[in-house]
């Protein structure tokens, strides 16, 4: 991630100033992404991007409006531009060289210190095998030097001076030697005359410079020879123990941490570690600053957004032909629920909406509502409530708010319909009773439990018609009455609903007197 601090600009106003970036992200490129998205409006709590950088970097990013969360603007940011980056690691390795296998962080470090083993050991036999060749030509160099008149002698005379060396028996001579290199020839040298010199010694002698003939070279070479020993001592307690190579190995990781480690010039590290919690989702509330509004929707579909809470009893203009159907408070921070004839549900965010000054703009420009579906229902999103929906042909069901929220134009279908039925309620839940009256203005009560409880569905049948469909539904407290407003507008209570209770998908009774005549209940 980017590192960025908050800068107070003073009166509650602040602005964001990056000071590094990803590695490995190129900055111009990474001003553009940032530009764009102010330009598409994802990520609409940013207003702007200046790049102030010199010598060091210096983004300056400015929220839309001082109330927005810093943390939830880098969030955003984080997810939607390369101020934050991501590399994958695939840990599916072949740690035996030939079966490939998704290993643990434990695992793959034990493979490496496994290897680091493997490693040390080659490393120990190959220094011995050097050690052992080197041992093997000093010998050869020390019995020259203690036979140097014979040595000598040979090469100015003998016509082949290598073959006449190796012949020579060199006796006692030899054996001192070797005693008083207290050394027992390696493996590599048995299988020769015990007192004759092999080929490996014999050339060494041969190549031999004559600056090297004197007595302070013979020591040099018994000193080599002491060194040698005890190095290859050394090799061999270290191959045979088990111990001792790990010991090697931490003396060898704590060596390259002191070599590298932050006292190293550059070693010191510069990234820092954190939690990597995913990024959740930004709420809208979060998103744009809170604001009063009414919403305005026309028996056409046109829909605007007045600013502040109007009186909702005000009279206003619309197009020739066309009238009020819906309007209520809200905010801008809301989103609205629009529900359409063909049973699906349109998620608008009362942010969208276009401003009052004008007749708006229809709705089915900003959702992918069909011409030939009309609006249903048109209210505010709370997650919290049940909604009961039904069609023109009385199957219905109680589906919970939280599930007809859509994330496309598209919407989400909830009621299935077929044919000639249409989607003809959507009431929020409220109480324990269920009211339904048919176009044949029958009434039927039963009770909200009888009811299920989907997602998505055709429902089941809440009146039995014999002709005509649905008319209206609602929900209600069956102990505070059924109530609904007389041809006259008064609200009227029927507390006695023995008559028109029953069971579910029952007939029901003509509805009482003074029942509206457009057989609604609201």
């Amino acid at each position: 991630r980017c590192r960025w601090e908050i800068e107070d600009l003073g009166r509650g106003q602040w602005q964001v100033i990056v000071t590094e970036i990803p590695y490995q992200v190129q900055k111009s490129k990474l001003v553009e992404r940032l530009a764009e998205l102010i330009q598409t409006k994802k990520v609409p709590i940013l207003a702007d991007i200046r790049d102030e950088s010199a010598d060091d970097i210096r983004m300056v990013l400015e929220p839309r409006s001082k109330n927005v969360d810093p943390d939830v603007l880098m969030n955003m940011l984080f997810r939607n531009s390369d101020l934050e980056t991501r590399f994958s690691l695939n840990m599916n390795v072949l740690i035996d060289g030939l079966t490939p296998k998704v290993c643990s962080m434990k695992e793959v470090l034990r493979a490496f210190l496994d290897f680091r083993r493997e490693v040390l050991i080659r490393r120990s036999q190959h220094r011995m095998d050097k050690i052992d060749h080197r041992l093997e030509v000093l010998e050869g160099l020390i019995v020259a030097f203690l036979n140097l008149d014979r040595v000598i002698d040979i090469i100015r005379y003998d016509d082949d001076p290598k073959a006449a060396l190796m012949r020579e028996n060199w006796g006692k001579d030899h054996v001192r030697a070797m005693n008083e290199a207290d050394y027992v020839s390696p493996p590599m040298v048995t299988g020769r005359d015990e007192l004759g010199l092999t080929e490996v010694q014999t050339e060494a002698i041969l190549n031999m410079r004559l600056r090297s003939l004197r007595k302070l070279e013979e020591m040099e070479l018994v000193a080599e020879r002491d060194r040698l020993m005890e190095e290859r001592a050394g090799l061999e307690d270290l191959l045979e123990s088990g111990d001792l190579q790990w010991d090697a190995i931490s003396e060898q990781l704590r060596q390259t941490k002191k070599t590298f480690g932050k006292n190293y010039p550059g070693g010191e590290r510069r990234t820092t570690f954190a939690e990597a919690g995913e990024v959740e989702d930004v709420p809208i509330e979060a998103m744009i600053e809170r604001e009063p509004i009414t919403v305005v929707c026309s028996e056409m579909g046109w829909i605007r957004a007045m600013t502040g809470h109007i009186d909702l009893n005000r009279e206003l203009k619309f197009k020739d032909g066309d009238g009020p159907r819906f309007i209520f408070h809200a905010e801008t921070t809301d989103r609205l629920l629009v529900f359409g004839s063909n049973g699906r549900f349109y998620t608008v965010p009362a942010a969208n909406l276009p401003g009052g000054r004008g007749m708006g703009e229809p709705l089915r420009l900003m959702v992918d509502l069909p011409n030939e579906a009309g609006i249903v229902d048109l209210f505010i999103h709370n997650a919290e409530r049940k909604l009961l929906v039904a069609s023109s042909a009385g199957d219905g069901f109680v589906v919970p708010e939280t599930e007809v929220v859509a994330q496309t134009r598209a919407g989400k279908q909830v009621l299935n319909v077929k044919g000639d039925v249409r989607a003809k309620v959507c009431k929020p839940v409220n109480g324990d009773a269920v009211a339904v009256v048919g176009e044949n203005r029958k009434v039927l009560v039963f009770a909200l439990d009888e009811l299920p409880e989907m997602g998505r569905g055709k429902g089941v049948r809440l009146q039995k018609y014999k002709d005509g469909g649905l008319s209206d539904a609602t929900t209600f407290t069956l102990g505070e009455g059924l109530t609904w407003r007389d041809p006259a507008g008064r609200t009227r209570t029927e507390a006695e609903l023995a008559e028109w209770t029953g069971k579910r998908a029952g007939t029901g009774r003509m509805a009482p007197r003074g029942f509206p005549r457009d057989n609604t209940f609201t």
